[in-house]
């Protein structure tokens, strides 16, 4: 696939080995039970060139790399219970998203880059909830901006009392452009820091030190240079304790390795196909029954070539390449194919070994997955025709869609006709970031539709998912082709801006937490930061820092 932009095209896929900017190991006084990941990044480590990674200033390459350590500590390192994020270099944490690479990149990518973020510290906050691998941010010197960011994903905040080190969010007073991504919603929703104390804390360059970091909240413990090393080691040996992780088999992760042609990208089970001239794609995720496991052991033996475990890591490194890739591509066809059968009998065998840790894990990526599909900024229509396999787990990629049409075939042998399928991973292990099932949040109206939905007996049909408000519309063969086409025209001739607020404010119907809080504002108020003259007009503070001048804000408040 020839990606839309100057730029290399960015990959996603990593490992350990090619790390440039992080170093993972595991300290031997810990008897393998801890993880510990250390910030050192070079200055000319940037993903692209034109800008140097100073203290540890961060760009898209760094956290792509915190996203594999994640993946692989679920999945390779069963025995880890805590991670401590600490920074190999003296007096300095990360200064955060560098704003070099801030101030030349597209908007497309700024926005997408700062999503990408939220969406790994999320990542890191599931591991501990969930997992049961909790973390600890060791800041053996400043933690600013992003920095402090990552900090606050982790469970416990360790900062040493040594005079200089800081936290800080000083976008604010130094830049004026991006005060947050998610950190100051993480600072009021889950530090619980007081809203006049987070006012001042973000409104400090220099941000807050020591004892009155640890009396604001903002850290949990401030200990002198000499106990600094005690106190990181008293705390993650609790953490071990109080770990409920379950043992199993290590599954070692290898890489993807698609088939990439000029606009199409075949994975085993994830094929990408772009239409670059009518700015479409469409996203087919396979489920052949030969490589459904239908019992643990069939999971276990065939680790990560196991069809749920293949299968949505392609889909993930599928989305990610279409959002960072494909700026352009602003409606995708959502569809699946193989056999629904074997897909709902996989679903009931992870739901009833939900408590073995393997089958955890795979029901957490599956989670995960359907998340970043959820927050992907593009028009998603799912298609369920002849040989369709919406079922189970596959059906919530319709739920996540922003409309479902489904062919009423009344011509189909008994049999052949499209049908959609609920299993028990669509009634709960696969929440959406509201906390709901998609078929709750479907049935905000109606709840109980969601629990008759449950009733019907699969195959479900046409006619019977339509009555059931299970698909959108139901166009018969006459139609179908006609209405499709359309549909992807009009779509394709309204404003994206347009059609992103509304589907981000159509997707997070529901309760609010802190992952729709952050979300829902990275949507709206990044994509309106970012495109102000005071972010990137002549005399924007993007466009001016690092020079001498000034910016010079439009003081008009909006």
């Amino acid at each position: 696939m020839a990606a839309e932009q100057h730029h290399p095209p960015v990959r996603f896929d990593t490992h350990p080995d090619r790390y440039r900017h992080l170093a993972l190991d595991f300290p031997p006084e810990y008897g393998g039970a801890v993880a510990r990941l250390q910030i050192d990044i070079p200055e000319d480590g940037g993903l692209r060139p034109g800008y140097p990674l100073k203290l540890n200033s961060y760009d898209l390459g760094v956290d792509i790399e915190i996203a594999d350590v994640t993946n692989r500590l679920r999945f390779e390192h069963p025995n880890v219970r805590a991670l401590i994020i600490t920074s190999a270099k003296d007096r300095i944490f990360c200064s955060g998203a560098n704003i070099y690479m801030l101030g030349m990149s597209s908007h497309a990518f700024k926005v997408n880059f700062c999503k990408f973020t939220n969406e790994t510290r999320f990542a890191l906050e599931e591991m501990s909830e969930a997992s049961g691998v909790h973390t600890l941010a060791a800041l053996n010197g400043t933690a600013s901006g992003g920095g402090y960011e990552l900090a606050i994903a982790c469970d416990e905040i360790v900062l040493v009392d040594d005079g200089s080190s800081a936290v800080s969010l000083p976008e604010a007073p130094l830049l004026g452009v991006l005060p947050g991504t998610g950190g100051l919603t993480r600072v009021v929703d889950k530090r619980k820091v007081r809203r006049d104390l987070a006012d001042v804390f973000s409104t400090v360059a220099e941000g807050v030190r020591g004892k009155r970091a640890l009396e604001w909240r903002l850290v949990d413990e401030a200990p002198a240079k000499g106990q600094f090393q005690s106190a990181i080691k008293r705390r993650v040996e609790a953490m071990v304790q109080r770990s409920k992780r379950r043992a199993f088999a290590p599954v070692i992760l290898p890489a993807l390795s698609p088939t990439r042609g000029d606009n199409r990208v075949d994975y085993k089970y994830v094929t990408v196909e772009v239409d670059v001239a009518k700015r479409t794609a469409a996203l087919t995720v396979k489920a052949p029954s030969s490589d459904i496991p239908a019992t643990l052991q069939q999971l276990i033996e065939r680790g990560a070539a196991a069809w749920p475990i293949q299968a949505f890591r392609e889909l993930d490194d599928a989305l990610l390449d279409l959002r960072f890739n494909y700026p352009l591509v602003g409606t995708i066809a959502v569809k699946t194919s193989g056999d629904a059968k074997a897909v709902v009998a996989m679903d009931e065998m992870l739901t009833k070994q939900a408590e073995n840790g393997l089958v955890c894990e795979v029901t957490l990526l599956i989670k995960r997955v359907l998340k970043r599909l959820d927050m992907t900024a593009r028009s998603l229509f799912a298609i369920v025709d002849r040989g369709s396999c919406f079922a189970g787990s596959l059906f919530e990629l319709a739920l996540a869609s922003d409309r479902i049409y489904m062919l009423d075939d009344t011509e189909a042998a008994e049999g052949e006709a499209p049908h959609i399928a609920l299993s028990p991973m669509n009634d709960g292990p696969l929440p959406m970031a509201n906390g709901l099932t998609r078929l709750q949040t479907r049935f905000l109206g109606d709840p109980l539709a969601a629990r008759r939905a449950f009733e019907l007996r699969a195959p479900i049909g046409t006619q019977e998912a339509l009555a059931a408000g299970l698909v959108t519309f139901a166009p018969d063969d006459l139609d179908w082709d006609d209405e499709i086409r359309i549909a992807f025209e009009e779509r394709a001739s309204m404003s994206p801006d347009a059609m992103t607020g509304m589907e981000a404010n159509l997707r997070f119907a529901g309760p609010e937490t802190l992952e729709t809080k952050v979300f829902g504002r990275l949507t709206a108020w990044q994509n309106w930061i970012f495109q102000r003259p005071n972010a990137v007009g002549g005399r924007g503070a993007l466009t001016l820092y690092g020079k001498p001048e000034r910016p010079e804000f439009d003081f008009a408040r909006t």
